[in-house]
C-alpha cells in the first residue's frame, strides 16, 4: 500500500477533504503532529506522498517556536529527493523558505473566499480545473517565488499563490482541502484572528455554503489529476 505522511500543526487544518481521496487511491495517511513529535530523524524519504498543512505561525518563527527549523530541514531533505510533495498555506511557505525564498507578512489578512487568476503554467497545470469557482484564503503572509520555480496563480490581494518545481512539488498559499462542511472548527479556532482583522464569521460562514460544493468537486479533481501527474503508474 502507497503512504502519505502529512505534517499537521493545527488539529482541525487536517487533510480534509483530501483524505477519502488519498484513501480512493490506495494510500493509506500518517499524521504527524509537528509541535509536539520528535522531528529529527523522522523519515520523511520512504512516503510515496508527503503534504505539509497549515498553521497560524510564520515560516520564520524558528526563535519562537524552535521546531520550525527541524520542520523546514525535513522539507528540504524532501525536495532533494524528488518524491511528491505538497505543502499548503504554512506548508507552502516552509517549502518556499526550503528552496531560499523569503516570506513577508502581506500588511492585511487575506481570509474568505475569492477567485484566482492563473498564469499561463497555471493554466496548463492542474489548478486550470478550479475554473472560475473562488477558493478559501486565510493567511497574512505570502511566500516570495523560489528560484526555477513555476509562478501559477494569484489574487486581488495577494500576487504570489501558487508554484510548482517540475511535476512533483506543488505549494498552495489557499485551502483546497479544507472541508466546508466544518468551517465552524476553523471559524472558533481562529477566532481571535477573525476579530483582530475585523472579519464577520457569519460572512465565512454564508460563503462557505455558497461556494463549498464547487470548491470541493473542482479541488477533488485538481488533487485527483495532480496525484496522476505524480504518480502515472499506480494512480
Amino acid at each position: 500500500m502507497k503512504t502519505v505522511l502529512a505534517l499537521r500543526h493545527v488539529h482541525f487544518e487536517d487533510l480534509g477533504i483530501f483524505e477519502p481521496v488519498l484513501q480512493a487511491h490506495g494510500y493509506a495517511i500518517q499524521y504527524v503532529d509537528a509541535t509536539i513529535a520528535p522531528l529529527t530523524g523522522l523519515d520523511v524519504l520512504s512516503p510515496d506522498l508527503m503534504v505539509v498543512l497549515g498553521g497560524p505561525i510564520g515560516a520564520f518563527d524558528d526563535d519562537i517556536y524552535p521546531f520550525v527549523r527541524d520542520e523546514v530541514a525535513l522539507v528540504e531533505q524532501r525536495i532533494h529527493s524528488g518524491k511528491p510533495l505538497l505543502g499548503i498555506c504554512l506548508g507552502a511557505q516552509f517549502m518556499a523558505r526550503a528552496l531560499g525564498a523569503d516570506v513577508r507578512s502581506m500588511g492585511v489578512k487575506e481570509i474568505g473566499f475569492s477567485p484566482l487568476s492563473l498564469t499561463e503554467a497555471g493554466r496548463c497545470s492542474p489548478l486550470a480545473l478550479l475554473g472560475e469557482v473562488p477558493v478559501l484564503h486565510w493567511h497574512g503572509d505570502r511566500f516570495m517565488m523560489p528560484a526555477k520555480s513555476a509562478h501559477l496563480a494569484s489574487s486581488a490581494a495577494c500576487d504570489n499563490q501558487a508554484f510548482s518545481v517540475g511535476p512533483n512539488v506543488l505549494g498552495l498559499q489557499f485551502h483546497l482541502e479544507a472541508d466546508v462542511a466544518r468551517i465552524e472548527q476553523w471559524l472558533v479556532g481562529h477566532a481571535s484572528e477573525l476579530a483582530q482583522a475585523g472579519i464577520r464569521p457569519g460572512s465565512l460562514r454564508e460563503h462557505a455554503v455558497q461556494y463549498g460544493p464547487a470548491l470541493q468537486k473542482a479541488a477533488v479533481a485538481i488533487l485527483e489529476a495532480w496525484l496522476r501527474q505524480t504518480e502515472p503508474a499506480s494512480v
